[in-house]
């Protein structure tokens, strides 16, 4: 059962139980799409609360406050001060339509949220959910009759940035960056201590409420379907398949104390929402799939990130020099983000991704309108492959390297870092690592996989443009992005 962590900040004090399992949190209301109730409407407009109180990572070498950003909100802000761009109120779903376009989020990709988790949660309920959106590097939340619309945007050096617009009508509407209120829910374990995003599965009962004493789950790509979606409805094939989406608890007086925490049983719930009020009728399924293995991806890119620049900074301070080179790092310092960069292979490889077990892959794909959508925008080689086809028979991708190896955040991993994840990815790539980590990619994976990344990926290392001409593979020879035709059928 699962509550929005990406765009919902968990619940304060909120604890890891196991692996991915977390303390019952006492007031559902406590936590939002990275927003918590310290958030108020002023009677300037004032969504958020900047430059009070403490906020991890200020200072240098992370620099987090820092107003040089470049992540597509940003990006979008300062077209709309020159006058670039323009946001179009409409009443039927205020600014979101807008920003949905303007941020190239599709819509396609709503997925619904009736459980309380959200700084709005007044005005969540079964009846209406709270809508959420997503592409690559923009994540955006909406509440019906809410005051804002809620975002997370990824910087490539900065990780997620958090921001809100506010609903209400008015002449030059303005992303404002919402710093301290979310990174209160959004820097902690969940996140792997960085400001990021997590999707959370909670116990409902039917009015959204959270069951008191109930476990919660924090989601990804390793997640058994039992344990996922709690909290969310979930449309399509897949439904029948993953028993805690439209779910709920009848009696809400039950509760489940114990140690560790049993799910109290639930029972079906059909959607009471009114399609007529959301951009589309659905929460798609395969949606929420490659959300609960983008969010954690974005979280070990910005781990990865931080922890280089940090030894990297530490180096440089001990030595009282401006630049250090990743030669002159000692074993610990190399330790520090080698580590993390290790956590980034395995999941970019989905080296422990929890099996599907679904009997019609096909179906499920056919089925989904964002999945047609999500596929037609992927690069692909010359055998027409692509990270963005789909499997959903026993796993998600048909090639099980994350797409997310495109991304700008991925681009600017710091050195060595970045040089040391794809020297490890050619490894296990050409089968020089067979261990048992990644036992679960075949020959055949491993050979397409690569074959899909010489052809479509800019700047790998000269040790894969040897391989490449050494065994006559095609590889891409320029900056220039790889070919983008009509994806298979």
């Amino acid at each position: 059962m699962e509550t929005v962590h990406i765009m919902e900040c968990g619940y304060r004090g909120a604890a890891t139980r196991q692996r991915r399992r977390t303390r019952p949190a006492a007031h559902a209301g406590w936590a939002a799409f990275g927003l918590t109730l310290g958030l108020s409407l002023s009677a300037h407009a004032q969504l958020a609360v900047r430059n009070q109180g403490y906020i991890p990572y200020s200072d240098a070498p992370i620099n987090y406050r820092s107003d040089d950003l470049h992540d597509p909100v940003a990006k979008l802000e300062q077209q709309l001060e020159q006058g670039r761009q323009r946001l179009v109120y409409e009443p039927a779903h205020g600014y979101l339509k807008s920003v949905l376009h303007l941020l190239n989020v599709p819509i396609s990709s709503q997925s619904l949220v009736f459980s309380k988790t959200s700084f709005q949660y007044p005005k969540i309920s079964p009846e209406h959910p709270r809508a959420l959106y997503f592409n690559d590097d923009v994540y955006v939340g909406s509440v019906h009759e809410g005051k804002a619309v809620e975002i997370v945007s990824f910087d490539p050096q900065q990780g997620a940035i958090f921001y809100m617009l506010d609903e209400r009508p008015v002449e030059r509407p303005a992303f404002q960056r919402a710093e301290l209120d979310c990174t209160q829910c959004h820097i902690a374990a969940g996140t792997r201590g960085i400001p990021g995003v997590l999707l959370r599965s909670v116990v409902p009962a039917t009015t959204g409420t959270l069951v008191p004493g109930a476990p919660t789950f924090i989601t990804d790509q390793e997640s058994p379907l039992s344990e996922r979606w709690g909290g969310w409805y979930l449309t399509g094939p897949l439904a029948s398949a993953v028993s805690m989406a439209n779910s709920a608890v009848a009696d809400p007086s039950v509760t489940a104390v114990s140690a560790p925490p049993t799910t109290p049983r639930l029972a079906a719930m059909a959607p009471r929402f009114d399609p007529a009020s959301y951009l589309v009728p659905s929460s798609d399924g395969v949606a929420l799939l490659v959300l609960a293995h983008q969010t954690q991806m974005h979280n070990l890119i910005t781990l990865t990130n931080y922890k280089t620049r940090i030894a990297l900074y530490t180096e440089a301070q001990k030595t009282g020099t401006d630049a250090v080179s990743a030669d002159a790092l000692g074993e610990s310092d190399r330790q520090s983000f080698e580590r993390p960069a290790e956590q980034l292979l395995r999941y970019l490889l989905f080296a422990n991704e929890a099996p599907l077990g679904n009997e019609n892959g096909r179906r499920i794909r056919d089925s989904s309108p964002f999945a047609r959508e999500f596929a037609a925008r992927g690069l692909r080689d010359s055998k027409g492959r692509s990270l963005r086809d789909f499997d959903l028979s026993s796993r998600v991708f048909r090639y099980p390297c994350s797409y997310l190896i495109y991304s700008d955040a991925f681009v600017n991993l710091p050195e060595p870092a970045k040089g040391y994840v794809l020297h490890r990815l050619f490894e296990v790539l050409i089968g020089a690592d067979q261990s048992a980590d990644f036992a679960r990619l075949s020959a055949d994976d491993r050979k397409a996989i690569l074959e899909i990344l010489l052809e479509t990926k800019a700047g790998l290392p000269a040790e894969w443009q040897d391989f490449s001409r050494a065994h006559h593979l095609r590889y891409l020879r320029s900056a220039a992005l790889g070919r983008l035709p009509t994806p298979p059928t």
